[in-house]
């Protein structure tokens, strides 16, 4: 019943974004038609356009017709580019994935380990120093950070690629700038849950008995601290997925993000619409996913209803 109504709650989320949507690309000012067919084109053409794209229907005729599409899978078809919406973001979610898995190993191989540590010499300058890097990592905007590594270790150094996609080691530096933005977060995340299970009687059992303090933190600590990490580890990977606007855009990299922001300089609706629907619905999947692995990992939430 619980799953049945997360299910419920889901469908919902996704159709009041799709409404939000519609409303918000429907008061763009300008002539939609002009944008499509060119500043030149004659008024049969603009007539041709509007009956294709029933931009002359009314709002909710038109707004019916996008959840129609929707149901169908169909994202509509860009202004641009005539592909459609949905194969071009396929195209480019193999890139975009492939960043967001180099992103995620890294930031998470500095998080565990610094939150660990921190955790041990809780209340240390090593710990308030680390408080302070995460505090700085979490301000800073993420145009500007990729903009300060592609030009410090790719263009003056030249330890990386400066831009474009041949291979893998494109995706380090705009890897390891996502990963700036998000381990001193994760790190104080693992450290604030490694403190509350540090004091728990199964942790002082396993000191008693004299094992290790390695084996303490990273087995018997560690394992049930990062309980609470999967919810927002699901959440922040289904939003990276959704399209890392400005890191793609900076380092010129063709994936979902580029898409994005390409589509909004040349008021390509249908993939604006496109690519944010898309965003929405990896976001209300892994609430679902997150949600069940949640209770698969922890057996103390199904006891709890």
């Amino acid at each position: 019943m619980r799953l049945l109504n997360r299910l419920v709650w889901s469908l919902v989320t996704l159709l009041g974004t799709a409404t939000l949507i519609f409303i918000l690309t429907s008061v763009i000012p300008g002539d939609v038609a002009r944008i499509v067919a060119g500043p030149k084109a004659t008024p049969e053409v603009l007539r041709q356009v509007r009956q294709r794209y029933h931009l002359d229907d009314p709002v909710l005729l038109r707004l019916g017709h996008y959840y129609v599409q929707l149901l169908h899978g169909d994202l509509g078809h860009s202004f641009v580019t005539d592909q459609p919406v949905a194969q071009a973001i396929l195209t480019r979610l193999p890139l975009t994935a492939a960043l967001c898995a180099t992103a995620v190993v890294m930031w998470m191989l500095v998080a565990v380990h610094v939150g660990v540590l921190t955790a041990k010499f809780r209340g240390s300058p090593f710990d308030r120093a680390i408080l302070v890097l995460a505090t700085i990592s979490l301000s800073l905007p993420a145009f500007w950070l990729a903009r300060m590594f592609q030009y410090s270790f790719a263009y003056k150094l030249g330890w990386f690629p400066v831009a474009a996609f041949h291979g893998f080691e494109h995706l380090l530096l705009p890897g390891a700038t996502l990963a700036t933005l998000y381990a001193g977060y994760y790190a104080r995340f693992i450290h604030t849950s490694m403190v509350e299970v540090m004091d728990t009687p199964y942790v002082r059992a396993a000191r008693a008995k004299g094992t290790s303090e390695t084996t303490v933190l990273f087995h018997h600590a560690l394992r049930n601290a990062m309980i609470p990490v999967v919810t927002i580890l699901g959440m922040d990977i289904a939003g990276l997925l959704g399209g890392v606007l400005f890191t793609e855009h900076v380092f010129a990299l063709p994936g979902i993000g580029t898409l994005a922001v390409q589509s909004v300089f040349t008021l390509d609706v249908p993939v604006i619409m496109g690519t944010v629907m898309f965003s929405a619905t990896m976001v209300v999947a892994a609430n679902l996913v997150v949600d069940l692995l949640y209770r698969r990992i922890d057996p103390r939430i199904k006891d709890a209803h």
